[in-house]
């Protein structure tokens, strides 16, 4: 049976949720947090996630509630897959869509056959340098936060590995890729160093994580699923 009682959700649940566009992965769990909480008159209880995404990326977030809260390190270690899109001939800042566009570049020579020869330089183990608007830390501070500020900042390139890209779609200047990685990669980093590899630009247009190791977003629970479920517990009185 699906225990949704206090003591089914303190013995632990780990949920495979779709998160939408603009949340931040902190809202997802604040928000099952707060239903738990207000619903149980607790003051506090564990929840957390496996492995951010971007506010402007959607799918896959694995919660984990109550005791479930300790898989959280081996569920981050494992892979992942995503579904990007990548507009070529232009570049943001933050190398998505959370900044406007500040350079532009030629497209005319990007054909398909040129982007399937340039993306096995971006399989394998490689290394890659993190997006400066990121939320990674140097000397106690977000990179974002610097970045936000003008602060010139020096990444050091990270190693990671990248299991394979498949090309779903390109046209007008649109990339579609099917991305399978380890943990650590920059899905923003790849669009933009594609498009410098490609001899043009690139940024991130749209991001949708499809697969933790074995978990898929197929069948995921919104986050309004989840609290309806815990609320429900309230409503029938247990």
């Amino acid at each position: 049976m699906d225990d949704w009682s206090l003591e089914g959700l303190r013995e632990g649940k780990v949920l495979a949720v779709d998160k939408p566009l603009d949340w931040t992965s902190f809202d997802a769990v604040n928000k099952i947090k707060f239903a738990i909480r207000k619903t149980h008159k607790l003051k506090k209880f564990k929840v957390g996630h496996a492995g951010t995404l971007d506010p402007k990326a959607t799918g896959l977030l694995i919660i984990c509630i109550g005791r479930a809260t300790k898989t959280i390190p081996e569920l981050m270690g494992r892979s992942k897959r995503y579904v990007a899109t990548i507009k070529l001939g232009e570049t943001t800042p933050s190398y998505d869509t959370e900044t406007e566009p500040n350079e532009t570049f030629p497209t005319k020579h990007i054909t398909r056959e040129l982007i399937e020869a340039t993306l096995p330089q971006f399989t394998g183990d490689i290394m890659q340098v993190p997006p400066v608007f990121s939320a990674l830390k140097k000397d106690g501070k977000r990179l974002y936060e610097m970045a936000r500020k003008g602060e010139e900042v020096d990444i050091p390139a990270r190693p990671i590995v990248i299991h394979s890209i498949d090309i779903l779609s390109f046209k007008n200047d649109e990339l579609i890729l099917d991305i399978h990685c380890g943990k650590g990669t920059y899905i923003r980093s790849l669009a933009h160093d594609l498009g410098a590899a490609l001899n043009s630009g690139g940024y991130l247009i749209g991001l949708r994580r499809t697969a933790i190791g074995d978990v898929s977003v197929d069948g995921a629970y919104t986050v309004e699923q989840v609290c309806e479920r815990v609320w429900a517990e309230e409503a029938s009185g247990q």
